[in-house]
């Protein structure tokens, strides 16, 4: 199996090249810039995803793709159009054209970070986004959507929470997604038998978890890690942060509480 891996300069992306290698021989590396610490030999692609030619030049000849890449915090409409709903469409439109199977796609909490932090959601529940950021992560998932649909692609969508090695404040013990167990998740979006178009959250073994996984454990995810072994850091680094009504009380954290001027009372 031959894999692409966009962003692959960005936090994601330069953890799977130390991880991904010594489980998958043959991938093939893009970003808009080539990272300074590529391993020796790895195989790099450089492509604005805005730019089809560009796009068309990375998927030719895989057979999976993991896409990382695009712009993965809020900002203004123009950069998340380019790079995160133009980009994210030349992304399938390609891979379709050029025969891919697999495409994983990292959508995001942010696209239902609108729901309150006293919900427990699943996949199927309606998007509700908390940003502009938010909204290109619902484009991208209903897009693949269209894909597997009508053209047969194997889909996998992972609503990532916050990927790190620790979970770093009170939010986090909820989201938190250790490095490792994003692995697991991808090796099910690329190898399971079964996948035609899932959504899995990617979260790992979180006590105080708003989602609930079931459809990726269905498929056999097993996550390894637990935010609550870092509990007590986690609630003491909270103590620390100004506290923000709205963010405190939506799952999307900050992301819900920017720019919002909506009724509090709500």
């Amino acid at each position: 199996m031959k894999l692409l891996v966009t962003g692959a300069a960005g936090g994601i992306g330069t953890r799977m090249r130390q991880m991904l290698p010594s489980i998958y021989k043959d991938i093939r590396w893009s970003d808009i810039r080539k990272p300074d610490d590529l391993a020796p030999g790895a195989e790099f692609v450089a492509a604005d995803l805005a730019k089809m030619e560009e796009v068309e030049k990375i998927v030719a000849g895989v057979d999976g793709i993991a896409h990382f890449g695009g712009f993965s915090v809020e900002g203004p409409w123009d950069t998340i159009l380019q790079a995160n709903i133009i980009g994210t469409y030349n992304l399938f439109e390609a891979a379709y054209r050029a025969g891919a199977k697999r495409v994983i796609f990292a959508t995001s909490n942010h696209a239902v970070g609108m729901y309150r932090r006293d919900q427990k959601i699943g996949v199927n529940v309606t998007v509700r986004p908390d940003s502009r950021y938010g909204v290109s992560k619902c484009f991208g998932e209903a897009l693949g959507a269209m894909y597997a649909d009508k053209h047969g692609m194997r889909v996998t969508c992972i609503r990532i929470g916050n990927f790190a090695d620790t979970p770093i404040d009170k939010r986090r013990l909820s989201i938190f997604l250790h490095p490792e167990d994003l692995v697991q998740l991808m090796r099910i979006g690329f190898e399971h038998p079964d996948i035609k178009y899932e959504i899995f959250y990617g979260a790992s073994d979180n006590a105080a978890a708003w989602w609930d996984n079931s459809n990726a454990h269905k498929f056999g995810y097993r996550p390894k890690h637990k935010a609550e072994d870092f509990r007590a850091q986690a609630l003491a680094a909270q103590e620390k942060l100004p506290a923000d009504a709205i963010g405190d009380a939506y799952q999307g954290g900050t992301f819900s509480s920017a720019e919002y001027d909506a009724d509090k009372r709500r």
